[in-house]
């Protein structure tokens, strides 16, 4: 994401992540503007969930495929639309 953010052209960039990482966007790249990017239910910079995630949960995770999350696939089409752009910009 630093990386990213180094590249772009753009002095302001909307940044959808948790605290820390805008902190330390905002005080490695102090030529650009960095603005918290709210959803429609809450501002992903201050989720209480996320800070919960550790590298280690996502590890075991990815070791046992566990917890499962099961959606109706209509609703999982919709969501990996933007998920598949991310990963694409991250190239």
């Amino acid at each position: 994401m630093l990386s990213f953010c180094q590249d772009q052209t753009s002095e302001d960039i909307i940044v959808v992540t948790e605290t820390g990482m805008l902190n330390r966007l905002r005080r490695e790249i102090p030529g650009k503007r960095f603005i918290a990017g709210p959803t429609d239910t809450c501002a992903c910079n201050d989720c209480r969930f996320m800070k919960m995630n550790t590298v280690e949960k996502v590890r075991d995770a990815l070791k046992t495929l566990s917890p499962a999350i099961e959606m109706d696939e209509a609703i999982r089409e919709k969501a990996f639309i933007p998920i598949k752009r991310m990963l694409d910009w991250s190239r």
